[in-house]
């Protein structure tokens, strides 16, 4: 990550001559669901540059397994499905050993006769499949380059654990081509453990939970919070969590146990948005849990949604005011993606056409008819952060956030899609009456900003 990749991979082929490459992408980062054609692009040229120095080319991922005849037509020779540890640990002795692969599950192959050849997939084995894993071989890896970026960056060292995987929830925008809907949590005394070894071992001074879903199980929580108080090694982590687990005596918990900043996928402040992405979530929920954490001295963080079908002016002004209202310690706003194999993106795939993926992460555009045009979602997104921002310096720019939202008021009226995609069952008299209006409430008239922008 900390060289430029075509180069640094090139100089690793020569150096290691290796006879097997393994492509693996993190299976717990939504970039990586979205199938970002920069990173598709980069993948294809690594698989040439393999197959050239002679190397067997295996590719692990979530657009490997939702595309997996597009990689083994680059030239990959198998492709993993599911989770895929123990697949690669048999592929690798079948290959080192010449032994046919066939009996492996979880493998993609093609064929001679130009066919898609396919194992049973992998079968998890409830919650003992993660706990069975050993603890990642950090010592492989020169952990002094990334201590030394994030020290000079940020003056702490991070690094990243999981102690779940997968998410049993089923929002209809949420892809899961690797984990699908099993959730599968670690011992809470292992975890403990591994982050008494990060600390003191490898000195981390914070950790990130790359969990989809952290907290789902409040009795693992006490005990997890119990584990760590037991080792000493609290250290402050952040972690991603749903605002309706986000109980008064979880949250005491997970203050126990070193937390210092919680995401939430609070998505829209309007229940009508939430409800039609089968999120099953209530925005009181949202509100109590940021509550919850501000009591506990808990850093409480917003990911929001921008221009999900259907949503309306009226929509967004609810998510401006849930924010204003709540204040969160920070946000991050995205636009609505459709990801493959999920219900939201079968509602709108006749409108997709040519561009079937963001060329990478800053690309933000809605890829189907949204009810305004991207330059509209993206002035929203940047006043959102502007006034969210002001909340904590000491000394706020309040001219530019009462700009960024006239440029809001400015393009509303200007910028809609007549033919925008509309939520699914919905009479002529409920969209008749969600249509978009006119009328925008200023920053100033807002009934949660009529207190100073920075107390």
């Amino acid at each position: 990550m900390l060289t430029e990749p075509e180069a640094g991979y090139r100089e690793a082929l020569r150096i290691h001559q290796p006879k097997i490459v393994a492509i693996y992408e993190d299976d717990f980062n939504f970039l990586t669901k979205m199938c970002l054609t920069r990173m598709r692009q980069l993948a294809e040229e690594m698989v040439e540059t393999a197959r050239r120095a002679g190397s067997y080319v295996v590719v692990h991922g979530s657009d490997a397994t939702d595309h997996a005849a597009d990689y083994l037509r680059y030239g990959c020779d198998y492709v993993l499905d599911g989770e895929a540890e123990r697949t690669l640990l048999e592929l690798v002795r079948s290959l080192v050993a010449g032994t046919g692969v066939a009996h492996i599950r979880g493998l993609r192959w093609l064929e001679q006769s130009g066919k898609i050849g396919t194992s049973d997939p992998v079968l998890t084995n409830g919650n003992n499949h993660g706990a069975a894993l050993p603890f990642p071989a950090r010592d492989l890896i020169n952990l002094s380059a990334y201590r030394d970026a994030w020290k000079a960056a940020h003056g702490f060292f991070s690094l990243n654990i999981i102690a779940s995987r997968g998410c049993p929830f089923r929002c209809n925008w949420c892809a899961k081509p690797i984990f699908g809907d099993s959730y599968q949590l670690r011992p809470a005394t292992e975890v403990a453990e591994e982050m008494s070894l990060l600390c003191e071992k490898y000195g981390a001074d914070h950790l990130w939970f790359a969990d989809d879903i952290f907290a789902l199980n409040r009795h693992w929580i006490q005990e997890f919070a119990d584990a760590v108080e037991k080792l000493g090694c609290a250290v402050p982590f952040k972690i991603q969590a749903r605002a309706d687990l986000l109980t008064p005596e979880v949250v005491r918990a997970l203050k126990r146990a070193g937390c210092a900043e919680v995401w939430m996928g609070v998505e829209s402040g309007s229940q009508k948005v939430l409800d039609a992405m089968d999120k099953g979530l209530r925005v009181e929920q949202a509100i109590a849990a940021r509550q919850n954490l501000q009591r506990e001295g808990i850093r409480a963080c917003y990911f929001l949604q921008l221009g999900y079908p259907g949503e309306l002016w009226e929509d967004i002004q609810k998510t401006i005011s849930l924010v204003r209202d709540t204040r969160p310690d920070d946000i991050g706003v995205s636009f609505s993606y459709p990801l493959p194999n999920t219900r939201f993106h079968a509602r709108v795939r006749e409108q997709l056409g040519k561009k079937q993926n963001w060329s990478d992460s800053e690309d933000l555009c809605v890829m189907f008819k949204g009810t305004y045009t991207d330059q509209f979602y993206r002035s929203v997104r940047d006043a959102l952060h502007a006034e969210v921002e002001s909340w904590h310096v000491s000394a706020p720019d309040t001219r530019a956030v009462h700009e960024a939202w006239h440029v809001v008021e400015a393009l509303e009226p200007d910028n809609r899609n007549q033919d925008a995609t509309q939520l699914p069952n919905l009479d002529g008299r409920e969209r008749d009456s969600l249509l978009p209006s006119s009328q925008f409430v200023h920053l100033e008239t807002n009934v949660a900003a009529l207190r100073e922008i920075h107390d």
